[in-house]
This record gives C-alpha cells, structure tokens and sequence, in this order.
C-alpha cells in the first residue's frame, strides 16, 4: 500500500503524529517531518502491518492531506 501526503495542504496539525507514530512525526519547529524530504507531494510504501494505524491518520487529518492507496 502507498501513503500519499499532499504537503502544500499540510498545515502541521500533528494529529497524524498521534494516530501513527511510527510512520510520522513533527521535528523541532513543529512542522512535519516530511518537509524536508519533499516540496509538494510525498509518496511511500507503507508496510501492510501499519494499515490501521495509516488509516486512522489519513481519517483524523484535519485537512484530509493524507490519502491511502491500496
């Protein structure tokens, strides 16, 4: 399965940090973490052992910046 989070909707809300923290996370200024690994859009396989916790940040987004792909 792909996680797909759209950067430029992203407002570092967190709440995806506190339904899956192992596949997220905010650094030292509060933003997330992914910024610095992309500009716009960030793409990644996410192990299947992980699904509910993806899902359960991709539903709790704020501004639904998350999106699952299976």
């Amino acid at each position: 399965m792909k996680v797909e989070v759209d950067l430029n909707k992203c407002q570092d809300h967190g709440q995806c940090v506190y339904a899956a923290p192992d596949l997220f996370a905010l650094d030292d200024e509060g933003r997330l973490s992914l910024r610095s690994q992309v500009t716009d859009v960030y793409v990644a396989d996410v192990d299947e052992a992980s699904a509910e916790e993806l899902y359960e940040a991709a539903e709790v987004c704020p501004l639904q910046a998350i999106t699952v792909h299976e």
